[in-house]
């Protein structure tokens, strides 16, 4: 989720024509984005939410365009990605720091972050609901197919060692 959200601000900066300065994935430290440049700061710090759920969203469309095994997996990827982001919009004023603190600096009304955490939090809830036997669970009797579940440890393990070595501390 992390790296999905901190690629969204990446990407926000190279469209607006920022440049990105490092990039802190380590998995003990809460992930981070610095920019050296960066001509659309409102821009920016809304793309790594943002992009941080339609990714996954475009990842699971995809997946199932395809009918790839374990595509029904990917439908939690953005459920995963959205209920995160949805409390910390909608606590913002004690949070004050991070994104939301950022978004309130460069002129996002409140508003649109409780709006945001108000659509994200119900639709991640959504996305999840009904995965139960995809994962084993209920009418899945504890069988999930191995190709899937080894695909998952694979991304998992892929995605720790992108964290220490995008280290950027």
């Amino acid at each position: 989720m992390q790296a999905v959200h901190e690629l969204g601000h990446v990407l926000g900066a190279w469209l607006t024509g920022g440049h990105v300065a490092r990039v802190v994935l380590y998995p003990l430290t809460i992930s981070q984005t610095d920019l050296d440049d960066n001509p659309s700061p409102l821009f920016v710090v809304w793309a790594g939410p943002v992009g941080g759920i339609l990714m996954p969203l475009l990842f699971w469309a995809i997946a199932g365009g395809l009918r790839m095994p374990g595509a029904s997996f990917c439908g939690s990827l953005p459920g995963s990605a959205s209920l995160p982001m949805a409390p910390t919009s909608a606590l913002v004023r004690s949070i004050g720091n991070g994104d939301c603190g950022e978004m309130l600096r460069y002129g996002s009304p409140i508003w649109q972050l409780w709006l945001f955490g108000a659509i994200t939090m119900p639709a991640g809830l959504w996305l999840w609901h009904g995965q139960g036997p995809n994962f084993g669970l209920g009418t899945g009797h504890g069988k999930v197919h191995p190709g899937v579940a080894y695909a998952s440890l694979a991304v998992f393990v892929l995605l720790l060692v992108v964290g220490f070595v995008v280290d950027g501390r």
